[in-house]
């Protein structure tokens, strides 16, 4: 997750997103002097993420506010489970309670979602289901720590971090070949090349070409199995990956036919929030 003070300057713009000009509600009908214990509570079964991230709203708000985790990350709740609570000033939790829950609701479906696709993987295949670069703005490596706390795993964290050619970086180049090549000449050392290919004949490109990991960009299962077996003969046996249209249901099906990791969009665009409600008690 994000370093503290990065964090910090996280929460601060979503707080000034919703505090700009104050909370009027709040400040009408609550006295100055009134204090308040909140919990979170699980509505519907989930996978709980974001605890620190919770806590550190409110104190972000009000350095008066207390609280602790209860649950921790990557633990599955049923309904009512008690995640964390926060007491201190009634005001300052009544105006950070949107802020908070925002955050580890989105971190809670994500974490969520991961889980049933780490979950779908046959035991002991050692595949692994990675996210993508399909995250909220802003939220990146919250959702990218959900999707670990979930069970699955990482794809590149940036632009930075990984050469990996995909459709339009093909036609900018002038072809798989060239962009391997040149990605070959001035990348480090240390860098493996992935590139994208979206038919058999660019997997033999890309496997003429020398790429270490090759990714089959929504793939039928007939060419994903062909695929995984002219890999499997190919110098250096690069890594495979499949992406594209992938459902929970297809998981086992792809693991079987012999992919190394499966990325999945939709870990992270796709997540549908948790249901957490905050439940205050003077």
């Amino acid at each position: 997750m994000l370093a503290a003070p990065l964090l910090d300057a996280l929460i601060d713009r979503s707080l000034e997103e919703d505090l700009a000009g104050g909370d009027l509600t709040t400040e009408a009908c609550v006295e100055a002097s009134a204090r308040a214990t909140a919990n979170a509570v699980a509505r519907k079964p989930l996978v709980a993420c974001g605890g620190a991230v919770f806590l550190r709203v409110f104190q972000r708000l009000d350095r008066e506010v207390e609280g602790e985790v209860l649950v921790a990350d990557g633990t599955a709740v049923g309904v009512g489970a008690v995640l964390w609570t926060v007491r201190g000033p009634a005001r300052s939790l009544l105006s950070a309670e949107r802020t908070a829950l925002n955050l580890t609701q989105r971190m809670s479906g994500v974490a969520s979602e991961a889980r049933r696709y780490a979950e779908a993987i046959p035991a002991g295949s050692g595949v692994r289901i990675t996210d993508t670069r399909k995250t909220t703005p802003g939220l990146r490596s919250l959702e990218r720590y959900a999707v670990r706390v979930g069970g699955a795993h990482n794809h590149r964290d940036s632009l930075g971090s990984a050469v990996l050619i995909k459709d339009n970086h093909i036609v900018a180049a002038g072809g798989i070949a060239t962009a391997i090549a040149r990605a070959r000449a001035r990348a480090p050392h240390t860098t493996k090349i992935e590139v994208e290919v979206a038919s058999l004949d660019e997997l033999d490109q890309a496997l003429a070409a020398g790429a270490d990991i090759i990714m089959l960009d929504n793939f039928t299962l007939a060419d994903v199995k062909v695929a995984s077996a002219r890999a499997r003969s190919a110098p250096g046996r690069p890594l495979l990956e499949v992406s594209g249209g992938i459902t929970l249901e297809r998981i086992p099906e792809l693991v079987a036919a012999g992919i190394d990791v499966i990325s999945v969009g939709a870990l992270t665009h796709s997540a549908r929030a948790a249901d957490i409600a905050l439940d205050l008690s003077l």
